[in-house]
């Protein structure tokens, strides 16, 4: 294996090295595989998504040696607001409360590590229109085969390497009542469920601005696909990525009409949940109308933790240090009270490794973002695809923050990446808007020349 692999790597490298945007291309297509390759070839498959960040920044090193290197475009809000958040995180590694520095190490990274190298990467190497839509094909594609992979488990069950990992504990928590959880290829059905329902509401909103048939035709088809995946994940807190997602695209439409229409289809799929039992004895309608139910059993263990944590953070306003909960918090210090609380949310596990103050300072970024990008799509872009390809990104930035209060998805791979990603193209897209007006213009301009010459020459 090492003579096949080690060629082609040296060949990668040295494309990398050319053309550094390679790097960001594969980290697009292996966050979403890197997490499920852990069960057929046991490996810290993440470091590689490190690695490839840490050499593409040589990369530019070296490149800055024969041109000029445009750091200025990493000059933006974004990038400050990230770098306050990363320096944020490193603060933790000193916090008093943590009890594990090797916790910390393994679980900044995620929370805030890949977010502050990747930003400016893309503001630098990857900022133009057709790199946000090889970006969405990318995505588009991976996606699908998610979902081909879910079908695979629910019509012919796992795979060898699959059901082992299910026998080692995986089955607590994908196996319900006889029933499969579905997965794919995603670290978990959690994921697995609100990374669909993002690709659902992401690319059904492109759908609707497309110009290419052919590539509203591969929205629609991964619109669908998406929304199915989600369904048979079981996952009843990724029904909210298309609900808030929804109700963004609403609002960024500015249409009463079109407001009153969803306003109305929305209350129409709340009561198909919450009072009726239409399709009750398919499994994954029966699990998502759990979510309604404010007695749900497991929401009600929720609300106990939740209280239980208000009170130990109320002396700890920089939380119990990152790492400290969730599968790092069980892996490293499993005697402490965090690693044997279970967050199940998000922003909940924000809140209980960074404190009341890392969690206002989390949500104001996110909220700032996202505001940002609303923004710009209703009032400063022009050119209709672009605005419809930025909705899209913000109604499903939306969509992931609703879902994040239920489960652990933002920070988690291929979700992670995808929302740096489209955070970046919020914030650039008024440039490459007076670009694509520019260039609208100026061919306007020269089928005018032409037209008036062709009447001279007719005169």
């Amino acid at each position: 294996m090492a003579m096949i692999i080690l060629p082609i790597a040296v060949v990668y490298l040295a494309v990398l090295f050319v053309t550094p945007r390679i790097g960001l291309i594969t980290i697009f297509i292996l966050n979403f595989l890197i997490l499920g390759l852990g069960r057929y070839i046991p490996m810290t498959w993440g470091l590689l998504i490190d690695g490839l960040l840490f050499l593409m920044y040589l990369a530019l090193f070296f490149k800055a040696f024969k041109i000029k290197i445009p750091w200025n475009r990493a000059q933006s809000q974004l990038t400050l607001l990230v770098t306050i958040w990363f320096g944020y995180a490193l603060f933790q590694a000193v916090n008093p409360e943590a009890v594990s520095f090797e916790a910390w190490f393994y679980a900044m990274r995620g929370l805030a590590l890949y977010q502050w190298l990747i930003v400016p990467l893309l503001f630098i190497i990857y900022n133009d229109s057709k790199d946000l839509k090889l970006f969405f094909i990318i995505w588009g594609i991976m996606s699908f085969l998610g979902t081909l992979k879910g079908f695979q488990q629910v019509m012919f069950g796992v795979d060898p390497f699959e059901q082992r990992w299910l026998d080692n504990g995986g089955s607590l928590t994908h196996i319900l009542f006889g029933k499969l959880r579905v997965f794919s290829f995603y670290s978990d059905a959690g994921q697995f469920g609100a990374s669909q329902g993002h690709a659902g509401v992401v690319f059904g909103v492109l759908a609707l601005f497309a110009k290419s048939k052919k590539f509203r035709i591969f929205c629609i088809v991964v619109a669908l696909a998406g929304l199915y995946g989600m369904m048979i994940s079981g996952t009843r807190g990724a029904i909210a990525v298309p609900a808030a997602g929804g109700v963004m695209f609403l609002i960024l439409r500015k249409n009463i009409p079109i407001l009153i229409a969803g306003a109305i289809m929305g209350i129409g799929v709340f009561v198909f949940f919450k009072y009726t039992t239409l399709l009750n004895n398919n499994a994954q309608v029966r699990r998502m109308r759990t979510a309604f139910d404010p007695n749900d059993a497991s929401l009600q263990v929720r609300l106990a933790n939740q209280r239980k944590l208000a009170s130990y953070l109320s002396s700890r306003p920089f939380g119990g240090g990152i790492g400290s909960t969730g599968n790092w918090g069980q892996r490293f210090t499993p005697h402490t009270f965090l690693a044997n609380t279970a967050t199940d949310s998000w922003f909940v596990a924000i809140w209980a490794d960074t404190g009341v103050v890392g969690l206002y300072i989390h949500l104001f970024i996110l909220f700032f973002v996202l505001i940002t990008g609303a923004y710009n799509v209703m009032f400063k872009i022009r050119d209709d695809w672009l605005k419809g390809q930025i909705a899209a990104l913000v109604c499903g930035m939306f969509g992931i923050m609703g879902a994040s209060y239920g489960n652990g998805v933002f920070g988690q791979f291929p979700t992670c990446i995808l929302m740096y990603t489209g955070m970046v193209f919020m914030f650039i897209a008024p440039k490459i808007d007076k670009k694509i007006m520019a260039a609208k213009e100026t061919a306007t301009e020269e089928l005018e020349l032409k037209k008036a010459k062709l009447q001279l020459n007719q005169a």
